[in-house]
């Protein structure tokens, strides 16, 4: 696979989640990008269809908030922009409406960017319903860069969902995927697919034990044994697994660090369990410098089925042993990640990984330590260099009339 230095010297529009969730695979490859380009950072918000729920209607407020704001800027080379957005305008005038009203937004966006009128532009969406962007910016390569299978997330319209992907993929100059099974499934309609799988930010996480950090205070009251995780816990988190482990274990302490969007009734009541709730991404490394091992909780589903968690990258290059559910992307790590199905199995899988001498912090983080965000942005730039080299980009025009009327049909709801 192609890879060179970082591209440069490009006007990057990124389609994304907002700005101010924790890093994610978007934010560590633009963190990156911004060092030799500049990026137009895209809050959005389109895909999915708030539901009447008090933390939904919160989201629409914050959003709206940051509508009002404008275009912001962020970080020396990126500026942000909320756009005001239709939620389910799937169809019909109303779909156009929302599809004009949000190139319209970019593009005045993009008239704040100094010098921008002199730069050649590409498009990164991270979202799989915006192929009605493709084309609109005379942008020299529209990328799709897929992180998962979008039409297995709960409050997704499912079939538009479909639909629209089938769309990107097939107008988009340059298909990313970042598991292998997402690669095996993009590229039964685009062969040309690419996987590249996620990254590190290794120099931070390796601090925990190479410093070696001083645990937070909070861990110090926590008694046993800590097993810990940190990320969203969603839908894809088997929080009734976790609640039976720490029932078969009662010495050993469960932390989880991150926002619940779930119901974890069941785990508020276990003395071993503690929500400490979302924390910094900055004091991660020092929570790992007390953590014995990490944990990977995912449910067992077509979703998970496709993922691959920038997590199991970072437990690693703390040095920690990694306790997970069964995972295609985790087997690649076989040994300092043990694998179990059941309550009675994690267990006993928490009861392995303590035999993991400390010594082996070192040993463990090496094992990702060429995977940073530098070397797969490097492997990115390297990828789309050879496509604006070979000159295959094809018709723009001529993918969006096919691609907006397979949208517009009747039959996608």
């Amino acid at each position: 696979m192609a890879v060179g230095p970082v591209i440069r010297d490009r006007l990057i529009i990124c389609i994304a989640n907002s700005w101010d969730y924790d890093p994610t695979s978007k934010h560590q490859l633009v963190r990156i990008l911004s060092r030799y380009n500049d990026v137009v950072w895209v809050d959005y918000h389109g895909t999915r269809r708030p539901a009447a729920s008090r933390a939904d209607l919160w989201a629409v407020w914050q959003a709206l908030r940051r509508v009002t704001r404008g275009v912001r800027r962020v970080a020396p080379s990126v500026v942000r922009l909320t756009p005001m957005v239709i939620p389910g305008a799937r169809r019909g005038p109303m779909q156009r409406w929302h599809q004009q009203m949000l190139a319209a937004q970019i593009r005045r966006a993009l008239g704040q960017v100094p010098g921008a009128s002199s730069r050649p532009i590409q498009v990164w969406t991270f979202a799989p319903d915006v192929p009605h962007l493709a084309g609109r910016f005379g942008e020299e390569c529209f990328v799709y860069y897929c992180v998962d299978e979008y039409t297995e997330f709960e409050g997704f319209d499912r079939r538009y969902i479909a639909e629209s992907e089938r769309v990107t993929l097939e107008r988009a100059d340059v298909i990313v995927t970042s598991s292998q099974s997402l690669w095996e499934k993009k590229r039964a309609s685009r062969p040309d697919a690419v996987l590249v799988r996620h990254g590190v930010d290794y120099a931070h996480f390796a601090s925990a034990w190479r410093e070696p950090l001083t645990p937070p205070d909070e861990l110090a009251s926590i008694d046993g044994p800590v097993f810990g995780y940190f990320g969203l816990i969603h839908h894809w988190v088997d929080v009734e697994l976790l609640a039976e482990v720490a029932r078969l274990r009662p010495t050993y302490s469960f932390v989880l660090l991150g926002e619940c969007k779930v119901n974890v009734s069941g785990l508020r009541g276990l003395p071993n369990v503690h929500l400490l709730g979302r924390r910094p991404y900055d004091a991660l490394p020092g929570y790992c410098a007390g953590f014995s091992a990490g944990l990977m909780l995912f449910r067992r589903s077509e979703m998970t089925r496709h993922v691959n968690p920038i997590k199991m990258l970072e437990y690693l290059a703390a040095g920690l042993p990694v306790v997970s559910t069964p995972l295609a992307e985790a087997e690649r790590f076989a040994g300092p990640i043990v694998f179990a199905e059941t309550p009675a199995g994690f267990a006993e899988a928490c009861d392995r990984v303590l035999t993991t001498p400390h010594a082996d912090r070192a040993r463990i983080s090496a094992m990702v330590a060429g995977q940073t965000w530098h070397s797969r942005a490097e492997e990115l730039s390297g990828i789309i260099e050879s496509h604006l080299r070979r000159g295959a980009r094809s018709s723009t025009a001529a993918r969006s009339a096919a691609g907006l009327a397979a949208l517009a049909a009747p039959s996608v709801g």
